[in-house]
């Protein structure tokens, strides 16, 4: 089988059109080539509706050359019966002879199964074409299948001198607003891409965030908030019920509408009872907007798996002070200057180095 790896960019490029309403299903894209030229095209739109392969194979106004036709997907066709029917099925039904895969569903009830459902039916398969580039694409998804947690993105932004808010006792003095209105859509957008928000009990006193996606068209994420004591009065926003919000806590708080209260233990570390909370509940991507002590428990835990800092040009000169990063093992990815704020991304040390060039530029946001 002659394969061209500019159809399987396609693919990803078309992949990328779901970002934020496919969860927790995977972005996936799907084309169709006939002698070099592409006769249809299709992505997952939104979870529950039709596959890429559906939506591709749907787009071809000439049918009779299926038959005579390549199909590239960009992650391996499902084998069961879902939401919709397996698309293994409808690629043998319609004697496509040819599929190239960039890599397997990590999903449990796919597997390698839809490839071997194909090959058994007599179809040419190739699996591997952009392997790494379509799995970073699918951060979240591929981590929640393999991993076993969410994909946890922190992010925070800082003074010039390094402090993320001036000293605060309570809530009548409001934060230092240390983001531009450009860097602030693009937290809105981020966050209409991620399952879950999560702070801690300090930003949720001392700012009353609502945690909603409102700079950006998309839906808003999972609220999450650690409350280990109960010290969070009912009348703040995030227990407003109009968000599904989940509490972890060590005390035992009363369910009410759109507000679960979740024990965990928090000695000696409660992350990883927490992601293994989230990922139980379906959560495969986690955003930590949390304050200084929050976004440093995590780094130190180890279990984060991508960094954003925004550094402000304004100095602050005293305050709260932003996690030093000198302190742990983390490689930086690039920067970028937008208005005079600088915005920073890193990876952990330890999976920054597995990366090539080409896969990293999907995970950017």
């Amino acid at each position: 089988m002659q394969i061209d790896e500019k159809y399987m960019v396609r693919c990803l490029e078309l992949a990328k059109n779901g970002r934020g309403d496919v969860a927790p299903n995977p972005m996936v894209g799907a084309i169709l080539v006939h002698n070099d030229r592409i006769i249809g095209e299709g992505y997952h739109c939104k979870s529950g509706e039709a596959h890429a392969e559906v939506n591709a194979i749907r787009s071809v106004t000439e049918p009779d050359l299926l038959p005579d036709s390549t199909l590239y997907v960009s992650l391996e066709p499902c084998s069961h019966y879902g939401k919709t029917p397996p698309c293994a099925d409808l690629i043998i039904r319609m004697r496509i002879p040819r599929v190239v895969v960039a890599c397997q569903d990590p999903f449990p009830e796919v597997s390698g199964r839809g490839i071997r459902m194909l090959r058994e039916a007599g179809v040419e398969v190739v699996v591997g074409v952009m392997e790494e580039e379509a799995k970073a694409l699918n951060h979240a998804f591929m981590t929640a299948h393999t991993k076993k947690r969410p994909y946890v993105f922190l992010k925070w932004a800082e003074s010039l001198d390094g402090f993320m808010d001036k000293k605060r006792t309570d809530a009548s003095t409001p934060p230092v607003l240390l983001s531009s209105p450009e860097s602030r859509r693009m937290v809105h957008k981020l966050r209409s891409e991620m399952d879950a928000i999560l702070v801690g009990t300090n930003t949720a006193l001392l700012d009353n965030p609502s945690l909603t996606v409102r700079h950006w068209a998309g839906n808003s994420p999972v609220r999450v908030v650690l409350d280990r004591n109960l010290r969070l009065p009912d009348t703040l926003t995030l227990f407003d019920g109009n968000q599904r919000t989940l509490v972890y806590t060590e005390k035992e708080g009363m369910n009410r509408t759109n507000v679960e209260y979740v024990p965990i233990d928090f000695f000696p570390c409660f992350i990883p009872s927490l992601l293994d909370s989230l990922y139980k509940r379906g959560i495969h991507s986690l955003l930590v907007e949390g304050g200084s002590e929050v976004l440093t428990t995590f780094l130190k835990s180890g279990l984060w798996d991508q960094l954003s800092v925004e550094t402000s040009p304004m100095a602050l000169y005293d305050g709260v002070k932003a996690p030093d990063l000198s302190l742990y093992s983390v490689c930086r990815f690039g920067q970028k200057l937008l208005n005079g704020h600088l915005f920073t991304v890193y990876f952990p040390l330890k999976s920054f180095s597995k990366k090539t060039p080409m896969e990293l530029k999907y995970y950017k946001y």
